[in-house]
């Protein structure tokens, strides 16, 4: 593999390259939201808001990935298409060209990382006006987002705990890892960063915030060579040691053919889950077709016949069913297989749907795709 200061060179050499522009969606059923208030980040605002909301309704906020926009992604994915099922409120943050010729939140600089500055601030502002405006149950809001998206889903979630009821982080990295280009590009290859106490105390020193923590999903791809899947373990080691939960979790069988795992705080609460979606590359896992069909997928919305976003709305309580029922608190699961009453369940990962893993490329390609993706490429 290049050396990074390789890497570097050509990465400098490549700044002038015109970057293809999101794909024009038509029909969007987004309406920019243009009066939050100051804007240190300069970011767009966009939500949707379905034709029957519920009473005092949950608000999701969604933010896309590298080289995509709100409406884009939101067609992807599905949100929409689930609010006007489920009735609940979403906000999309949206990236300008002028803050990252990429599209990339800017995860990983300093002034786009912390508490009361850049684009967090902005992205709690659009926030803020949603709740007044909508009537949003302050308790009920969530989050999530794909790569930069998903690891500024992590910033938020640590400089703004007490915002939110949950998150979900979908290949995406840990908060508080990098503060540069290199670092940034080798936490993405899954090389260095810090321990999980160092990990635990980046989110404790994020914010004043002193508990109850918000819920966590991670989901990943097994085969990512963008952002390497080792950075869905480090989010979940320092989540672990936020809400005090132990390293083996209380659940840990499949869900839709894909492993699965879950785990209880010492209240009983269900507060972390892990998918890991074997043999999927770089992107959003979303099902097109059957009875959880939902998006219309695209580039990095990958179908692999799982829909993460009915998923995440399930764990949050925003549509029927649900998980937490069936995670048994580990004492009582290991007293219950003691007994014989019954074995762990063994994963029997599906195969991916063909174009769910990307082709094997050139090492200098999956460098330039993964720059590319993180916004470190212009």
């Amino acid at each position: 593999m290049r050396s990074l200061s390789s890497t570097l060179a050509r990465l400098s050499a490549l700044r002038g390259r015109a970057m293809p522009a999101p794909p024009v969606v038509t029909g969007s059923a987004l309406v920019e939201l243009t009066d939050f208030g100051p804007n240190p980040g300069c970011l767009r605002a966009w939500y949707h808001v379905p034709s029957s909301v519920r009473k005092r309704p949950a608000l999701v906020v969604v933010l896309h990935g590298c080289t995509q926009n709100a409406a884009g992604y939101d067609r992807g994915v599905g949100w929409s298409q689930l609010a006007e099922e489920r009735g609940f409120v979403l906000l999309f943050p949206e990236q300008r060209r002028a803050n990252n010729m990429n599209l990339c939140f800017n995860w990983y600089e300093p002034a786009h990382s912390r508490r009361d500055a850049g684009e967090p601030l902005s992205i709690k502002r659009m926030i803020d006006t949603m709740i007044e405006l909508h009537d949003v149950d302050p308790s009920r809001v969530f989050i999530n987002g794909l790569s930069a998206g998903g690891a500024m889903t992590s910033v938020m979630l640590a400089t703004y705990p007490e915002i939110f009821a949950g998150g979900a982080i979908i290949a995406g990295l840990p908060y508080g890892v990098a503060s540069n280009v290199p670092e940034a590009f080798d936490r993405m290859r899954g090389h260095g960063g810090p321990d999980t106490a160092g990990l635990a105390a980046a989110i404790r020193d994020a914010s004043p915030h002193q508990g109850p923590w918000p819920s966590i999903a991670v989901w990943h791809g097994s085969a990512d060579q963008t952002v390497d899947a080792v950075n869905s373990e480090a989010i979940l080691a320092q989540w672990r040691a936020v809400h005090g939960v132990a390293d083996l979790p209380d659940h840990d069988g499949t869900v839709d053919g894909y492993p699965h795992r879950a785990w209880r705080d010492p209240r009983g609460r269900a507060v972390m889950e892990s998918y890991l979606i074997t043999g999927m590359g770089h992107g959003t896992p979303v099902a097109l077709a059957g009875a959880d069909g939902c998006g219309a997928g695209g580039a990095y919305m990958l179908d692999v016949g799982i829909s993460s976003t009915r998923h995440i709305a399930t764990s949050w309580g925003l549509a029927e069913g649900g998980l937490a029922a069936a995670i048994v608190p580990r004492a009582a699961r290991v007293a219950r297989e003691a007994a014989g009453a019954g074995d762990r369940p063994t994963a029997r990962p599906r195969a991916p749907r063909a174009g769910a893993k990307p082709p094997i490329a050139a090492v200098g390609k999956v460098i330039e795709d993964a720059l590319r993706a993180a916004g470190l490429m212009r």
